[in-house]
């Protein structure tokens, strides 16, 4: 009944489409199998991608020539960039999409690619022979042979719904959980843990009173994810900012005795950094209101997402509660919010490749990994899928660095760190944000994503004459001169220093308060040069050369970072050897196995001292 194929990717949220559409259109073959085809690509929490760091991950994946930023800029109902106060690394693209547009575009991409076939059914177990990941059982017995397999479960592996002291099996409500490969896996002599996550409750937005909120409207020049040509927004949904107060927490208190998360029926942990309403209000005790957003589903539907309200208290006070939101008085429910508790396995088990140590050709990617949200488990699919067709075709594998892409800082993370709660990417995390922008995703990583069959060639061409624009736009700009009598009139109308001589017109924009589009104003024959050159263009040699020194001394230290990357160990090194070491530094090296020194710098626990030690004794 079927073939035997080089991939088989278990589940279809953003971590198995990416796994999926990767390694099939490098031209492995490949079956997704899924539990509900109606549900592929499904948004289970909020409509909306990107954010801070998440934006940028994005924008990395559509670089790299996966279609998660593609299937956003389709379905999107809104556009912001988010952080345009500071500086640009913070500068973080976010869509509020319509959900069943989201979901449809990615079944519709999926359909597309020719050598990718689909399967509608549950996996209960991984067929294992020699060590090896060879194929796929099913909950009806049809075993499927493959040369590798990739596990994107998602929030499904033994997974349970909590609403109040009402607990049930589930993956997502209405859907049943998956059973049996947490244990076969266990049985293999993997590590398994358990986290939660959650989701507020569904609102009608016919029954809410917009007069008594705050209108977040989008950027007035929309942008959008892909770099390709999908088309900008011309039109905007809104969304919309309320809060609770005193009256509302008072309502949640008395149901904090039925909620399964302060009672202990919930095991795992939750996500530190998008808390349910309820811990909000146990853990920032003196705080007297917390921001709701009111997001709409979709162009066609009335649903409303209630972003900052996850909760799994009981139904009626959740509604109780909700009805004493400003806004929300007259508020109907279409369904309550609930918590859901499931299996994970810790990443450090996995090389950065994202296959497992213990089972070679099976790789985890997504929220199996210890990961929370879309963009994290999309990336995560994306490298999964990439490095299957890599493995089965003979070729090296294909891993990011932490100064190329926030995806390396992501999986560099996961495998050396671990993560015992849902794992978030922000900012923060990359010690190379400056270089890791949004706005440059394009010229990091398009001719990586062209070597790997995934850009095409005129799409590498379009980012190699946007680079050799930059290039002489900003040579050109030190042999501009601008003359103090003819420009400092227009400097003094812009409230910058006038200058008093002859200079480079790189100069003024070195300046915080100047821009480049601030040049255009000051000689017809300037700005007739700049307008020959794209927007993106322009804005690209703005920022280069406002931050010329960050960005070197960035480029400087991820130099001498990269070199310890380049000292190569054998993963099976006799840890035990080395007396010198710290019982802490050996215990976590034996563990992770790290196959670089740079790797091994960053693993918890291994301290400086153990670095240079390892070094002495490579030297020798």
């Amino acid at each position: 009944m079927f073939p035997e194929y080089d991939v088989i990717v278990v589940g279809g949220g953003h971590a198995g489409c990416e796994a999926a559409a990767a390694a099939a259109n490098m031209g492995s073959k490949v079956l997704l199998v899924t539990m509900n085809m109606a549900t592929i690509g499904q948004m289970s929490c909020n409509p909306a991608m990107g954010g801070v760091a998440k934006g940028q991950i994005v924008r990395e994946i559509d670089a790299l020539g996966g279609l998660s930023g593609i299937v956003s800029d389709k379905s999107m109902i809104q556009f912001r960039m988010l952080n345009r106060s500071k500086g640009p690394a913070m500068w973080s693209p976010r869509t509020q999409n319509d959900r069943m547009r989201f979901a449809a575009e990615w079944r519709h991409a999926l359909e597309q690619i020719e050598n990718l076939d689909m399967w509608q059914e549950m996996v209960s177990e991984i067929l294992v022979e020699d060590n090896k990941a060879c194929g796929v059982k099913t909950g009806m017995g049809l075993e499927i042979r493959s040369k590798t397999v990739i596990l994107t479960n998602g929030t499904f592996l033994n997974g349970i719904i909590h609403i109040g002291e009402k607990h049930f099996g589930g993956g997502r409500t209405g859907e049943q959980a998956a059973a049996g490969l947490t244990e076969q896996l266990v049985i293999l002599g993997f590590e398994a843990g358990r986290m939660k996550t959650g989701t507020p409750p569904r609102i009608d937005g016919r029954s809410l009173n917009y007069d008594l909120m705050e209108e977040q409207k989008g950027d007035e020049i929309p942008g959008k994810f892909s770099f390709t040509d999908t088309t900008p927004l011309k039109h905007q949904k809104s969304c919309y900012i309320t809060y609770t107060n005193p009256a509302v927490h008072e309502i949640l208190k008395t149901g904090f005795e039925k909620s399964p998360m302060f009672t202990g029926r919930i095991q795992g942990k939750g996500p530190r950094y998008c808390p349910s309403i309820e811990d909000k209000i146990n853990r920032f005790a003196e705080r007297t209101r917390h921001q709701i957003f009111v997001e709409p589903e979709g162009w066609n539907t009335i649903e409303i997402y209630v972003n900052g309200f996850s909760t799994s208290l009981p139904e009626n006070v959740q509604f109780k509660a909700l009805r004493n939101i400003p806004g929300f008085e007259k508020a109907k429910m279409f369904r309550p919010g609930y918590a859901i508790e499931y299996d994970y396995f810790p990443p450090t088990q996995l090389t950065p490749t994202l296959e497992t140590k213990l089972i070679d050709s099976l790789y985890l990617a997504g929220q199996i990994n210890g990961t929370t949200g879309y963009e994290e488990a999309a990336s995560q699919g994306l490298m999964a899928g990439i490095n299957a067709h890599l493995k089965i075709t003979g070729k090296e594998p294909f891993v990011l660095k932490r100064s190329e892409a926030y995806i390396g800082v992501l999986i560099d993370d996961l495998i050396n760190k671990g993560t015992e709660e849902p794992y978030r990417m922000f900012t923060s995390r990359a010690e190379f944000r400056i270089l890791l922008r949004q706005d440059n995703a394009d010229l990091r990583l398009t001719e990586k994503g062209h070597n790997l069959g995934l850009i095409c060639d005129k799409r590498l061409d379009t980012v190699l004459d946007k680079k050799n624009d930059i290039s002489k736009l900003k040579a050109d700009l030190q042999l501009i001169k601008v003359v103090p009598e003819e420009v400092n009139e227009t400097l003094i109308g812009f409230r910058t220093a006038t200058i008093r001589e002859k200079a480079p017109a790189i100069n003024l924009l070195k300046r915080p308060e100047f821009s480049i589009h601030n040049l255009k104003h000051l000689d017809d024959s300037l700005s007739e040069y700049l307008n020959a050159y794209s927007k993106e263009t322009l804005d690209q040699v703005e920022i280069q050369i406002k931050y010329d020194y960050y960005i070197k001394k960035e480029k400087h230290l991820a130099g001498k970072i990269n070199a310890l990357e380049n000292q190569h160990m054998n993963t099976d090194f006799d840890y035990d050897s080395i007396k010198a070491l710290s019982a802490e530094g050996r215990e976590k090296l034996k563990k992770i196995k790290p196959s670089t020194l740079g790797q091994a710098s960053r693993i918890s626990g291994v301290s400086p001292a153990d670095i240079s030690i390892l070094m002495i004794y490579l030297g020798k």
